[in-house]
């Protein structure tokens, strides 16, 4: 049988896939293994995912986004989701959460696996419910079956709900909201109709024999965690991280490596303090948070709420940010959707890491204010984190190729452009001010891959193409397999 990356870790072997994070995380392999071996790290890598380019979660690399897409019983289809699966890599999605819920669950399953090279996450007991035909009628057995099935297909990751426990469930009584996980809701109507505890706790070393087998990482879920922000910090969220604190030694005890999901709704004054709790009570394990979203007030903008929060929980050590698109809340998110949420969580991630000072962090900030304010159009789109609308929006109001190189834009025009009047200033003779060079060498950065551009920058060598159906508004690979902006 193969061992996990934490067993081999543990062992003093460095892997080729530890090669390949150090290589882009520009970091020594050596330091890789050692994060990883004392649980502080995760490389999520299913023996069975061939088209994976391997990526690390930790709180000592740079912070990553994950993106959810899935169906719905009403939206979506498989080529729709193998679109949402590409926009996402595209525009710098780390990690992948197919959080189907509808028809065709294993063939998108084993389309997103197949053409996804980063690792694809699953809830299992939402198919674990559809087969089973409701909450109450789910059985230990099922969800060890659909847990194997889904291992098997080549997720790399699952987000398992083993912190839910009956004693737990009073504790929510007093709440505004209630329960608002997914998982969390069904398993608590599972224990009050059944009068057992949590069967995904019961059998959480049965689950975590299944997951050494194929070095599959478990993401232990916050079933409990807090829907709005008058119910953040209750009992009952921290009476669950208890609990996962204990799950996450009771994993690592059988080579399983392990991160822990975090609340969704916090203030903005509490996200630190949730960062650092959660690191204490898990051991340092990864922490991995849903936003947090910093007020409920904004229906429809969910995606700003919740990167103001990330930000904050990326800077105190978060060690990936889950992201929230404009539609939370309010429907099923479509491609654009996942555009714009990725968009505010790789600001998110990105502005995280240079607070908390990575190295090389900010070297990309530099290189495209020197860029600005040298006026060099071109090389700011091919900056930006988003070239196509940085491109795009410049062009509503200059499209000609002549403003490419012209010294002002449409906002202040030529008179009033301060950076203009600056340069003129400079450039008089024998005057006060120096002229400034703000040249940034990309290319020796000490930063990681996702801290320097392009985003969405993957080996997609071993990614088949996709359906001729699946036809998407932008050209994604190079000639050399990797994405090209």
């Amino acid at each position: 049988m193969s061992r996990t990356q934490l067993a081999r870790a543990r062992d003093g072997e460095i892997t080729d896939a530890m090669e390949r994070v150090a290589e882009r995380e520009n970091r020594d392999p050596a330091f890789v293994r050692e994060q990883v071996a004392a649980g502080q790290a995760v490389i999520p890598a299913n023996h069975d995912h061939a088209a994976l380019d391997p990526m690390i979660i930790g709180r000592e690399f740079a912070t990553k986004v994950n993106a959810n897409i899935g169906n719905s019983e009403t939206t979506s289809d498989l080529d729709g989701e193998l679109r949402k699966l590409h926009t996402a890599v595209h525009y710098g999605a780390d990690t992948v959460m197919d959080l189907s819920t509808g028809d065709d669950l294993d063939e998108i399953r084993r389309a997103n696996v197949e053409h996804s090279p980063v690792p694809i996450g699953t809830v299992p007991i939402y198919e674990a419910v559809k087969r089973a035909g409701g909450a109450a009628e789910l059985t230990h057995e099922l969800l060890l079956d659909v847990i194997e099935k889904q291992a098997e297909q080549g997720v790399d990751y699952m987000t398992i709900h083993a912190g839910v426990r009956m004693e737990h469930l009073p504790l929510t009584d007093g709440r505004t909201t209630g329960i608002v996980s997914r998982g969390g809701s069904i398993l608590a109507q599972w224990m009050e109709e059944n009068g057992m505890q949590n069967p995904l706790y019961a059998k959480f070393e049965e689950i975590c024999e299944i997951f050494r087998e194929h070095d599959v990482t478990v993401s232990l879920g916050d079933g409990l965690r807090p829907g709005c922000l008058a119910d953040a910090g209750d009992e009952a969220q921290f009476a669950e991280l208890e609990t996962l604190g204990e799950l996450t030694r009771v994993a690592w005890d059988r080579d399983v490596q392990v991160m822990v999901e975090g609340p969704g709704h916090v203030p903005l004054d509490d996200v630190a303090d949730n960062v650092e709790r959660q690191q204490e009570v898990c051991d340092g394990a990864p922490f991995y948070l849903l936003g947090p979203l910093v007020t409920d007030v904004a229906p429809g903008y969910d995606h700003i709420t919740s990167a103001i929060g990330a930000t904050e929980a990326a800077r105190a050590g978060a060690a990936m940010l889950c992201y929230v698109t404009p539609k939370e809340h309010l429907g099923l998110p479509e491609a654009e959707d996942v555009r714009d949420g990725l968009a505010a969580y790789r600001i998110a991630a990105h502005a995280g890491d240079v607070a908390a000072g990575l190295p090389g962090a900010r070297d990309w900030d530099d290189a495209l204010s020197a860029a600005r304010y040298d006026f060099d159009w071109r090389r700011q789109f091919d900056l930006a984190l988003d070239p196509e609308r940085a491109r795009a929006y410049h062009d509503q109001t200059l499209p000609g190729d002549n403003y490419k190189e012209a010294r002002f834009c449409s906002m202040c025009g030529v008179e009033f452009c301060s950076m203009r009047i600056d340069q003129d200033a400079r450039d008089v003779a024998d005057g006060e001010m120096d002229a400034i060079d703000g040249a940034t060498d990309l290319e020796s950065s000490a930063a990681a891959e996702v801290n320097l551009p392009p985003t969405g920058t993957h080996d997609m060598s071993r990614v088949p193409d996709l359906p001729e159906a699946v036809s998407p508004d932008h050209d994604h690979a190079t000639e050399s397999g990797e994405a090209d902006d």
